[in-house]
């Protein structure tokens, strides 16, 4: 099997007027989903959600603080998992509760040597 990268890709901000409860409910439909795919053995690391702080490098020197959201789409997260092929990694990822207020996005990952 191979190893892909799921990037959960969020539409804007998340909502800061939700209430305990329903971010709790929300929570719990995720979490019922990635229970599914470790009781399938296919989940290698489990990505925590990043934080909004971070440090942008470019051109190998320059470091400015961010990321700083500029567009309606934000990373929310990350999940490894195992997969036959890119097409098979894909068809797990359309099942995610998250698509529909947002996007996965799968990348192979190269074997390490």
């Amino acid at each position: 099997m191979k190893e892909f990268v799921m990037i959960i890709r969020l539409e804007g901000l998340p909502e800061t007027n939700f209430s305990p409860e329903e971010m709790q409910a929300g929570m719990a439909v995720w979490e019922k989903w990635v229970d599914g795919i470790i009781a399938r053995n296919i989940l290698l690391s489990r990505g925590n959600r990043l934080s909004s702080d971070g440090r942008t490098i470019r051109d190998g020197k320059v470091v400015t603080n961010g990321p700083f959201v500029e567009t309606k789409e934000i990373v929310g997260g990350y999940l490894i998992i195992r997969a036959n092929s890119i097409d098979e990694a894909a068809d797990i990822a359309k099942s995610a509760p998250i698509v529909g207020s947002g996007s996965i996005e799968i990348r192979g990952l190269y074997a390490q040597e």
